[in-house]
């Protein structure tokens, strides 16, 4: 008698939740819309405000001019921003399909940092000593790598629009000092000499026509590369010479005597605030300065115990700082000529290539070339690093090495660095990432310092896997390598939330790494220059490590290194604690199979 009403009331509930599925599926399909929607009108506004970001990923738009970077344009960019985080804000993440909560998360990365960076008006400081407009403009023809009649046209109208850019950049600058908030002045005494450099009274001396690759020229021909070069020179004569010229003088006569005299972050109207804000910023983790300073100094003595077991080792007559002086001056360590550095650091290259499906089941497509770091800048920057491709597969990436100043080139560290800047570390993961197709574009321009530096740090130590370091003295400069990054921990928050001196933080460096002492001096002059950025390569590989030894304390012997490489990569540089979400996720997913 039972029976009957039992079925109807089962019948019920299933209808009753394949309706709330359906309706759930509903409102999955209408969030993700929503925010698809809101994505590529940030795309499209971002791409319209940065006509160089849209030359980097291949997008028309704006390919004849610079930003508009006034205070006005820059206040107007805010206000947008922030009125596309109110817009996130109402979308949320917990109905969204994994993908598309990705999306959402590095959108709303992107735009609270955007925001960040205007409250604490870091556009009136827009250089220092190693990064600014006067020195990323003469890539301009590698960066555009014109190839048409029209491409050079456009190419012609930036270097034309060079003058209006420059003089913006200057009002900035002058509003910086107005603000108090200048670049300290003992890593700015090179500058004047960076933008002079770029004066040039012949213009077939300037980069801006020298940089152009024989490729580009012979796509034009030969009759045609001779008129648009006329071009060229006319506009470096009168656009490019002259903004250079006035930088030159601004920097002489009016920022350099403004600049400030304490190194601190912390010294700024607002520093500490700051600095914590660039702690979170570049770790992405909930941290405090002074746990990430006491971090530093534990990686430090445990990194020193295994440096005094190679010491032993090669029977090294002397104690560990003896042995570091010895590493910095004995000339068998250093190459003779900028060849001699270029080929080894190729045949390592070659080396790791051949390795790499070892470790990895997905392997990026695009290729990665070696260049020398161009000379204008070689002095103040450090031994290497790495432009990445476009996203659109038009331009290769690029590991670049200083060959300047041989003495301060060790041979021994060769490997390690260039496992971090090229194969498996930057090239391969940004590679990957430019190839990512289910996320949007403007995730695929993701650039979380933590992620990306944290992984290139941690395929420093995965050449242990595949052959490397066999060497002792190589092993110790990976070593020597993870002590400059674990030192970043001590001297960054030293110098900008302990009050250290910069004398202080250089003989910190020095007693705890073999870097040669211009290296030294070089990474705490841009430790300086940039608060909270050193953090990032420390504290990612730590996190990437803890993840891969939790998966593999789980998963026994059932643990895969190259999904588990695979998985880390697959969503392309992502804040930390949503990787080790996406982690946990991958490990219950394995352990049910």
């Amino acid at each position: 008698m039972l029976a009957r009403p039992i079925r109807f009331l089962f019948l019920s509930l299933v209808l009753i939740s394949v309706q709330g599925e359906q309706s759930h599926a509903a409102d999955q399909a209408a969030q993700v819309r929503a925010l698809r929607d809101l994505l590529d009108r940030v795309w499209d506004f971002e791409l319209t405000e940065s006509p160089m970001l849209a030359t980097n990923v291949g997008d028309p738009r704006g390919q004849d001019r610079l930003a508009d970077d006034s205070l006005e344009a820059i206040k107007r960019r805010a206000e947008k921003r922030q009125d596309f985080l109110g817009e996130l804000n109402a979308i949320s993440s917990d109905s969204l399909t994994p993908l598309a909560r990705i999306d959402h998360e590095l959108l709303r990365h992107r735009l609270e940092g955007q925001l960040a960076d205007f409250r604490f008006q870091t556009h009136l400081m827009p250089i220092n000593n190693r990064e600014g407009f006067h020195i990323s403009f003469p890539e301009l023809p590698r960066v555009m790598n014109p190839k048409s009649k029209s491409d050079f046209k456009n190419y012609v109208a930036r270097l034309n629009d060079f003058g209006r850019y420059a003089d913006q950049q200057i009002e900035l600058l002058r509003g910086g000092i107005k603000a108090g908030l200048t670049q300290p002045a003992i890593i700015m005494r090179d500058s004047v000499s960076q933008a002079r450099s770029h004066v040039v009274e012949n213009p077939d001396d300037s980069l801006l026509i020298a940089n152009v690759s024989e490729e580009s020229r012979s796509a034009l021909g030969e009759q045609a590369w001779d008129a648009i070069a006329d071009e060229i020179r006319g506009a470096i004569r009168d656009s490019v010479v002259p903004a250079y010229a006035r930088f030159a003088d601004f920097l002489q006569r009016e920022y350099l005597p403004a600049c400030r005299g304490p190194i601190a972050a912390a010294a700024m109207p607002g520093g500490r605030e700051f600095y914590r804000d660039r702690v979170h910023r570049f770790t992405t983790i909930d941290i405090t300065p002074e746990e990430l300073h006491e971090t530093g100094v534990r990686e430090n003595a445990r990194i020193r115990a295994e440096m005094e077991a190679i010491r032993e080792a090669v029977q090294f007559d002397g104690d560990l700082p003896a042995f570091l002086k010895h590493l910095r001056t004995d000339p068998e360590f250093y190459p003779e000529t900028p060849d001699e550095l270029m080929k080894e650091v190729a045949l390592i290259l070659k080396l790791a290539d051949g390795r790499l499906p070892e470790l990895f089941g997905h392997l990026p497509r695009i290729p990665y070339g070696l260049r020398e770091i161009p000379a204008y800048v070689a002095p103040q920057t450090t031994a290497a690093y790495y432009w990445p491709p476009s996203t659109d597969g038009s331009r290769g990436g690029f590991y670049y090495i200083n060959t300047y100043n041989l003495s301060a080139r060790p041979l021994y560290q060769l490997e390690s660095l260039s496992l971090h800047e090229a194969v498996p570390g930057h090239h391969l993961q940004l590679a990957i990432q430019a190839e990512l197709t289910d996320l949007h574009p403007i995730s695929r321009e993701s650039n979380i310092t933590a992620f990306i530096e944290g992984w290139a740090l941690y395929s420093e130590r995965l050449g242990k896997e595949i052959g490397f370091y066999k060497d002792p003295y190589q092993d110790f400069g990976r070593l020597s390598m993870e002590a400059w990054r674990a030192s970043r921990l001590v001297v960054d928050t030293g110098i900008h939330w302990m009050g250290w001196s910069r004398e202080q933080a250089i003989e910190y460096m020095t007693d705890n790494t073999a870097l040669s002492q211009h290296n030294v001096v070089a990474e705490i002059d841009r430790y300086i220059g940039w608060p909270g950025q050193a953090l990032a390569y420390k504290t990612g590989e730590l996190a990437i490590s803890r993840f891969r030894r939790k998966a593999e304390e789980q998963l026994g012997g059932g643990f895969d290194l190259r999904g588990f490489h695979d998985k880390v990569l697959e969503a392309g540089a992502i804040p930390l604690p949503l990787l080790e979400l996406r982690v946990d996720e991958w490990i219950k997913a394995e352990r049910a199979q």
